[in-house]
Parts: structure tokens; C-alpha cells; sequence
């Protein structure tokens, strides 16, 4: 059996195990974690660090089922993917600036001022550089690593006393000890999902975070047809990006604002989103988009064209309390209501379990979609009704 190797296995990479299943691959997930939510969805699982090049070359070097290979859900195995794919001889469509716009904020800021798209002032460097140099910028900035994902040290500076901290909260989650510090965008805060084919965007969607205050972690995301003016200028701009990384084939995560100058486009990466992201855009085309990214994996040409175009979101389970998990109830009957595609678990009775203040700390997540708004909303309010978290806070 023909294998595809997954580097890591959080609950980002489930979606894709599943996608090699459907198309008859076998899988083998790279990951340090034994316990991490996707090797229990592969067929092997290689305990190792996504991050040591050598090892997994030399665990991988002299198979002849290995065909393909994937690092979906985050930027930080994108590196590791193109070194292990370039010493195997096997398919990727990662070219070097491409991996750089999506491993390095600060690359990819340069790349859109490059093209003239509007974007933040910024500085960059080490935690004291960016010290000395972010005084120059217009308060407030937000100071973030370059190179580190799940939003991870991360702080929004009023005023310059507050960056020494920042900067060197940011510099220690990032791999390579490097800083951005960026003027506060506001306006609209959106996030994005596409799939380019030929190196225009064949599918866009772009939704908005879902938030149950007071925290503003994310508990969901709104997918829907927008604005086509909206779309249009996305669309725009994310191929003028494209094309200048020569990036022209596969799955790209964004993050987006609608200012009152227009469209700014904060970062990208070049894989399939996590959280249900990339699944929820193929609810909202009826294109299997990870199935899709599987296939270009293992140099085969996806069918990306749209069957319909609706609504379709994601919502998180979560704990709301911190403790050991005793069950997740009703996830059955809530996979049976009409609209609700599927039920992604990521814990199991006895795993410890915590409040959802990080994505992080999610316990799995349910995708849906709807004819319309209101056929969607109605499917999101029952499975609410439906699914129930019983910790042990003992």
C-alpha cells in the first residue's frame, strides 16, 4: 500500500489521516507525542521530532511505499516538509519564498509592501531590536515571534515602557529568537481559506471569529459568500502575493482586516488551515479540500470545481472547567442532525482537560452547513442543546 507521511499530529493533521483513508493510502505520523490526537488515526507512527530533519530522512530513506508527503494545520513543520520532500525526491510545491512567506511574518510583510499592498509600518529582529527600532512606530503595535503559530506570545503595547516585556515574551516561543512589532490594525478582523490551482484562486472563503466573552479566543468561525467586491479584492491580492512567492497549486490560510483604506492582509500560510478551517471551506463549495491537498501531496491534480456555494461554520468542544474529561455526551445524535457534516473528537474519557481560553485547549470540533443562514444557525443551536461536557474537577 502507497503511504503519505504526515509531519505531526495535532488535531489540525485528523482531517487529513481521514482524507489519505478515503483515497486508499496507507499513513504515517511524525510526531514527538505518542499521545498526540492524530497518530491514533494513522497507520504507523514514527516517534520522532517533526523538527529533526536527519532522523526522519533516515527513518523514511530506503521505503519504497512512501509517496507523498503533508504538514497540514501549522507553519512550523513547513520547513521540515521541504527538506525531508527534497532528499526523498518526493512531490512539493513549496518553492523557497513561498516557505519563507509563510514561516517568517516579517518576509511576508515585506513581500506585500513590495507589491505596494497596503499594511502596517513594522520593525524586526531580536527582542532588543526591536526594542530600539519599534519607538519609531505609531502606538499602539502589536509585538509577535515570526515563526511561532497557535498564537503564542503574542502581546498588543500601548505605549513603548510595555516592549522590553513583549519582545522578550515573543522572542522565547519563537525558533529562531526572532520579533515582529507591528502598528495595531483595527477594523474588521476576518480570517481566510483558499486552494489555487494554476495560480489563480479557484476557492475562496472568508469567515468570521466566533467569540464568547469575555474571552476572545475564537470558539467558531463564519464561513460565507461575501461582498464581491470583498472577494474580488482578496482574491486580488492574495494572487499578486502568490505569484511573486511562486506559489501557484494548494491550500493557503490567511488572516485578513477590512480597514477603512481597504483590504490589509496580515499573514498567510501555504497549507490547510487548522481548526475546521480547511474542512469548512469545502462545506461551503462541496469540494473535498483536504482530500484535494492530499492528492497534490502525492503529485496528483485535484478536482476543485464548486458544486454549490453556502454557508458553513465550525464550533469548538470545549471543557469550562478544569479537570479530568469523564465523557463528551450527545455527539452521536448531534452528528445525525441535518446540516452537521461531521464530529471531530481530539480527547478520550481520562485525558485532563482545561478551560478553552487557547485553541489549544479545545476537546474536538463540529462543521455544518446550511441551504441558507438560518437553516445553518438552527443547525449550530441544536448541537448546543445536544452535546454536553462532563469533567471531574476532583
Amino acid at each position: 500500500m502507497k503511504r503519505l507521511v504526515v509531519l505531526g499530529g495535532s488535531d489540525g493533521t485528523i482531517s487529513s489521516f481521514r482524507a489519505a483513508r478515503r483515497l486508499g493510502l496507507g499513513t504515517i505520523c511524525v510526531d514527538m507525542r505518542a499521545d498526540a490526537p492524530g497518530a491514533r488515526e494513522a497507520d504507523e507512527f514514527l516517534h520522532l521530532s517533526t523538527r529533526d530533519v536527519e532522523a526522519v530522512t533516515a527513518a523514511l530513506r530506503d521505503r519504497d511505499d512512501v509517496v507523498g508527503l503533508l504538514a497540514p494545520g501549522t507553519d512550523i513543520n513547513l520547513p521540515s516538509l521541504v527538506e525531508v520532500a527534497g532528499r526523498l525526491g518526493l512531490p512539493c510545491g513549496l518553492p523557497p519564498p513561498a516557505l519563507r512567506a509563510s514561516a517568517d511574518k516579517a518576509y511576508f510583510r515585506e513581500v506585500c509592501l513590495r507589491l505596494g499592498l497596503g499594511g502596517p509600518a513594522y520593525v524586526s529582529g531580536s527582542a532588543a531590536e526591536v526594542v530600539r527600532d519599534a519607538v519609531r512606530l505609531t502606538f499602539p503595535v502589536i509585538v509577535k515571534p515570526v515563526d511561532s503559530g497557535s498564537s503564542r506570545g503574542i502581546t498588543i503595547c500601548a505605549a513603548p515602557p510595555e516592549l522590553a516585556a513583549a519582545a522578550e515574551a515573543a522572542a522565547l516561543v519563537s525558533p529562531s529568537a526572532t520579533v515582529i512589532a507591528e502598528e495595531l490594525v483595527t477594523g474588521e478582523d476576518l480570517c481566510g481559506e483558499a486552494f489555487l490551482q494554476d495560480g489563480k484562486v479557484a476557492l475562496l472563503g472568508v469567515s468570521d471569529r466566533v467569540v464568547a466573552p469575555p474571552q476572545v479566543v475564537a470558539i467558531g468561525h463564519d464561513m460565507a459568500p461575501r461582498d464581491p467586491a470583498l472577494s474580488s479584492e482578496v482574491t486580488r491580492q492574495l494572487e499578486l502575493v502568490c505569484a511573486e512567492i511562486g506559489y501557484t497549486d494548494g491550500p493557503v490560510n490567511l488572516d485578513l482586516f477590512v480597514t477603512g483604506e481597504g483590504i490589509v492582509l496580515i499573514e498567510m500560510g501555504a497549507r490547510i488551515g487548522g481548526n475546521g478551517m480547511g474542512e469548512a471551506l469545502g462545506l461551503m463549495y462541496g469540494v473535498d479540500t483536504v482530500q484535494a491537498a492530499v492528492q497534490l501531496a502525492v503529485g496528483e491534480r485535484p478536482d476543485l470545481t464548486p458544486q454549490w456555494t453556502r454557508p458553513a461554520a465550525v464550533r469548538m468542544l470545549r471543557a469550562r472547567s478544569a479537570g479530568t474529561l469523564v465523557s463528551l455526551d450527545g455527539l452521536a445524535a448531534a452528528l445525525a442532525l441535518p446540516g452537521v457534516a461531521d464530529v471531530v473528537v481530539t480527547v478520550s474519557p481520562g485525558d485532563p482537560v482545561v478551560p478553552y481560553t487557547e485553541c489549544r485547549a479545545k476537546l474536538g470540533y463540529v462543521l455544518a452547513s446550511g441551504e441558507s443562514p438560518g437553516e445553518l444557525a438552527a443547525a449550530l443551536a441544536a448541537v448546543e442543546e445536544l452535546v454536553r461536557v462532563r469533567v471531574d474537577a476532583g
